[in-house]
């Protein structure tokens, strides 16, 4: 009998599925691809909150609880069917940890910080999102099913909360489509620092209403 790659002492076994269940080391790539694969022809079918863990893992042939060993929930999944260059989550967690205090300015400076390095990716992003018109283009999902609930579960206040985290997306997708896709100087130039010092006590106002010049402002203009 000829020996085989995976049996060079020549011995035979059946080729065997190995079903669900934990892939072995060298598979690791595979089973993650075919994570990805199912979840995203999901998310495109049945949108995010339509889509289950589960689902996902029946169509993959794997168990659910590897989608948890290797994504951690639905939002990083979702994330990583876009094979984005930031890891969007594990950005806005590592910011959501040390708390408000000055959120806004810490939001501008790890945002550019991190995609500055990546103009080209935000730029395509940004132009097919737009040009789609598709209210479930990818993006739009990761801002609405990660974003959006991430910022609006963390801000300060139980007062439209909902609408400050999509007015706080809002800002910081408005600044990055002049910095990136219009490039309008100063701005599209300007250092992460610069503007995080400008435009932070801005988004500050939104997270923290009440303790803000702005804010304050607002109120006074409220009919």
């Amino acid at each position: 009998m000829q020996a085989t790659p995976d049996q060079p002492d020549g011995s035979s076994r059946p080729n065997r599925s190995r079903g669900r269940g934990r892939p072995r080391a060298d598979s690791n790539a595979d089973t993650r691809g075919q994570i990805i694969a199912a979840a995203r022809q999901r998310f495109a079918d049945d949108g995010f909150d339509g889509t289950s863990l589960r689902a996902v893992a029946s169509d993959a042939g794997v168990d659910a609880s590897l989608i948890r060993h290797y994504f951690g929930d639905k939002s990083g999944l979702l994330v990583a069917t876009m094979q984005l260059p930031v890891d969007l989550v594990h950005l806005l967690s590592s910011l959501l940890e040390r708390g408000t205090d000055r959120l806004g300015e810490r939001l501008v400076t790890a945002f550019l910080n991190a995609w500055d390095a990546h103009r080209d990716v935000f730029t395509g992003l940004i132009r097919t999102t737009v040009a789609s018109a598709d209210r479930s283009a990818p993006m739009l999902k990761v801002l609405r099913g990660v974003v959006l609930v991430t910022l609006a579960n963390a801000i300060d206040g139980d007062q439209e909360r909902e609408l400050r985290a999509s007015l706080l997306i809002s800002q910081l997708i408005g600044m990055a489509s002049l910095r990136y896709v219009l490039q309008i100087e100063p701005l599209a130039q300007a250092s992460a620092a610069e503007v995080a010092t400008w435009y932070g006590p801005v988004l500050q106002a939104l997270i923290t209403p009440g303790e803000s010049e702005l804010s304050e402002a607002s109120r006074t203009m409220a009919p």
